[in-house]
């Protein structure tokens, strides 16, 4: 109260209502329910005098009265957080926005409640309060956050946040003893495999911590095991015992009826012997060992069937069991075939098989004794270094028998002995039923800067290969090298489930093992159901001799007709030949959007048969973007892009396209651009326009033009305030001829010269923010110098 007061006075005098208003606020506590039935003109000067914890329970009264409290949640961010968010002018909910913010300030002791009187409210828990409101969550360095969360004293935010959360995300990493690594077993547990979140995405880690890797990982897919390290304050996860209790009363309940079965059915003798069985199973069951156990020994016998277990419904996964590779090429049988063979396996699915539909349902837990505290290690190494006792087939391969050729073998077989994945001593990654159970996973998981070793790569190529919730997997500067063919190997494995959700692919790194298209074309040919594949690589590997020996090329795979809507690709300065890219054009009768980045034409002609390729292969192409590739010497080839009716957005990015031309060319572009009413978007970024040229794009909007065109990219290319201001008064000349019907919506001036007269610039700037929306920032332009000499 003195602190509001203090800041009312000093704000000079108030009004009477203004008075009111704040001798209001400061007896919430007994007015509110009065309150909120206030006038709207009334409940508006009080809003702003509130807590955060009064405005928060405000919104639903601010609403019936036709009031938006986002002016004050949007004050309350610039006076509290004192920074400016990304994207700010795309930001629809500032209660959100701020709210979600303030959480992870707090959680990681970033920001001090006591600093503004409008956090400091005794009603007020900030991580309880504020919880139901985060989408997104980061959690950083030694993992303080997850220890926070965690905690006896937070259950109830860590079930707000169960509902709320969707995206969590792990940055800059540090090794972290066991402790807080269990911690953080129980906030992935309740997160994920009891919770809402989608995404899993981790950033910036040059050093990973193997065992703390694995571990989100293996969580993240959904798998992990009873024991001490699922247990919250010495007693099992809650939702796992309500699951495991209501599981058990139904394998009760089937096996009396199977009994029953049995009996009506067999002969004596038959009947003698199935009892015993049963009576073993049902011993087993009770003492909490058995059904894993049972399954894992079937399952690691040789050429075992893959084996479907119902997993939490809304997952809808399987378990991996076995991707050996079947020889002759023959399909794996259906367990369905074997289930006279093995009655744990019959009773095991029947059980199973009622848990479908259900909230969560998880599979049936072990309900024996609880592991040591050192589950939590012997888990993660069991993941990481587990031989071949898992689920590859002893007896199929012996280690880089079979291996080199990843496409030929059956096509759920997985990673187990390639130049980069070989290990002495047996094939690391196996992940074994007998550690693990399967619960709800995410469905998109993205790496950024996480250099990943063979062992890792053999982990996730595993956890991959029954991953069918994954429905977005990113893989960005990785340094997988040899490593990609692991990877392949998991995700091949992963295409043969009917189930599979996987549809959008990307893989970054700074060197290439395989040529780009090859990459293209063996993704393609497992997952035609892709709706966007991006595959970039800066550099390629000049070690040639570094690729596994006789792994046959996979630009003779035969790719099936795809769903693929978007491919990207950036090539490490290979040359762009449209032989080998037209078999992935033939097969992508859907695609929208194509970008080529950093390729070489190889000659003249290229660049033509690429776009009639395009012509008649992909109808519905509505986006095309080239990046880096030298255009200079393609003048014919650009104005036919231009002039494509089909079309509706180009980039040409840093293509050099006016090095070597002249006048008319720029001539020729204007006019052909006016003429088509197809063409949204344009952008021209870094081709050196200069003054002289981007004055003369503003022909595009004259009179006589039928054009279409709303957004104009024009960033890195040198302008000047003078030349801006030339281009804004010629458009406005145009708009007034028009009658002030223009399409022209957005204009983009990232890292030009507009520094150079202050002034100038701000004057173009405010009249053009008349006619559209401009995004510009404060780049320096001296470190540009050398590029503007060239261009004078």
């Amino acid at each position: 109260a003195a602190a509001l007061s203090g800041a009312m006075a000093a704000e000079g005098p108030r009004s009477l209502l203004a008075l009111s208003a704040a001798a209001v606020s400061r007896s919430m506590a007994a007015l509110e329910r009065d309150v909120w039935a206030l006038p709207g003109h009334l409940l508006r000067g009080l809003l702003p005098l509130l807590t955060v914890f009064r405005l928060e329970r405000a919104e639903g009264a601010a609403r019936r009265a036709g009031l938006s409290t986002q002016p004050i949640w949007r004050k309350l961010w610039d006076d509290v957080m004192k920074t400016r968010p990304p994207n700010s002018e795309s930001i629809t909910c500032w209660r959100k926005k701020f709210l979600e913010t303030f959480f992870s300030n707090v959680l990681h002791g970033v920001l001090d409640v006591s600093s503004d009187w409008r956090l400091n409210d005794h009603h007020f828990s900030p991580l309880l309060h504020s919880s139901p409101h985060v989408s997104q969550l980061t959690l950083c360095n030694m993992l303080q956050g997850a220890v926070e969360l965690a905690a006896e004293h937070n259950q109830k935010v860590l079930e707000n946040l169960a509902g709320s959360l969707r995206i969590l995300k792990f940055q800059h990493l540090l090794s972290s003893d066991q402790s807080i690594r269990r911690s953080l077993v129980l906030l992935l547990h309740r997160l994920i495999h009891h919770g809402s979140v989608s995404q899993v995405s981790m950033y910036s880690w040059p050093v990973p911590d193997t065992v703390l890797l694995v571990l989100i990982l293996s969580m993240s897919a959904g798998f992990w095991r009873s024991g001490n390290a699922l247990a919250y304050r010495s007693s099992p996860c809650c939702l796992c015992r309500e699951e495991d209790k209501a599981q058990s009363q139904e394998s009760a309940q089937e096996r009396a009826e199977s009994g029953r079965y049995d009996e009506r059915e067999w002969s004596d003798g038959e009947n003698q012997k199935g009892s015993s069985r049963a009576s073993e199973e049902a011993d087993v069951e009770v003492n909490g060992y058995g059904a894993d156990a049972h399954l894992t020994s079937v399952l690691s016998g040789p050429r075992s069937p893959p084996l479907r277990n119902e997993v939490c419904s809304e997952a809808s996964s399987k378990v991996p069991c076995d991707h050996t590779s079947i020889q002759g090429g023959s399909s794996p049988r259906c367990v369905s075939d074997q289930l006279s063979c093995h009655p744990v396996l019959r009773k095991t699915r029947r059980r199973l098989k009622s848990a479908v539909g259900k909230k969560r349902r998880c599979l049936r837990r072990s309900r024996g004794p609880y592991a040591d505290p050192e589950d939590l290690y012997d888990f993660v190494f069991t993941v990481a270094r587990e031989d071949n006792s898992g689920l590859l087939n002893k007896n199929s391969t012996t280690e880089g028998e079979n291996a080199e050729n990843w496409t030929s073998s059956s096509p759920g077989s997985l990673c187990t002995g390639h130049a980069g994945c070989k290990k002495r001593g047996g094939f690391a990654g196996i992940f074994s039923l007998k550690a693990a159970h399967r619960f709800r996973s995410v469905s998109t998981l993205e790496l950024f800067s996480i250099p990943l070793t063979g062992e890792t790569c053999r982990t996730l190529s595993n956890l991959l290969s029954s991953w069918v919730s994954l429905e977005n997997l990113v893989l960005s500067y990785n340094g997988l090298g040899a490593n990609i063919f692991c990877i392949l190997s998991g995700l091949r494995a992963l295409s043969c489930h009917s189930d599979c959700s996987l549809r959008v692919v990307r893989v970054s790194d700074v060197f290439s093992h395989m040529p780009c298209m090859e990459l293209v074309r063996c993704i393609l040919s497992a997952f035609p159901q892709l709706r966007m594949l991006s595959v970039s690589f800066d550099l390629k590997n000049q070690l040639e001799g570094n690729r596994p020996g006789g792994n046959p090329s996979c630009s003779e795979a035969e790719i099936p007709e795809s769903c693929l809507e978007q491919l990207e690709i950036r090539f490490p300065r290979e040359p762009l030949h449209t032989m080998f890219l037209l078999p992935v054009l033939k097969a992508s009768k859907s695609l929208q959007q194509l970008s080529l980045d950093s390729a070489t034409l190889p000659c003249s002609q290229e660049l033509g048969l690429l776009l009639e390729a395009l012509r008649e292969c992909n109808p519905n192409l509505k986006k095309l973007s080239f990046h880096d590739v030298n255009l200079a010497e393609h003048q014919k080839e650009v104005l036919l892009l231009l002039q494509d009716p089909i079309l509706q957005e180009i980039t040409f990015s840093f293509c050099r396209l006016f090095e070597s031309s002249t006048t008319e060319f720029l001539s020729e572009i204007i006019n052909t651009v006016k003429r088509n009413s197809s063409l949204k978007i344009l952008k021209l970024p870094g081709n050196r326009l200069g003054n002289h040229r981007l004055v003369a794009l503003a022909d595009i909007f004259s009179e006589d033009s039928s054009s279409s065109l709303s957004q104009l990219d024009v960033s890195s290319n040198c302008i000047k305030p003078d030349g801006l201001l030339e281009f804004t008064k010629k458009l406005e000349g145009h708009i007034q001829q028009r009658g002030g019907q223009i399409q022209f919506t957005h204009l983009r001036l990232f890292q030009n010269w507009l520094d150079q007269d202050a002034e100038t610039a701000q004057e173009a700037l405010r009249r053009l923010k008349a006619v559209c929306s401009v995004v510009n920032d404060s780049w320096d332009s001296s470190q540009a110098f050398a590029d503007y000499i060239s261009v004078m």
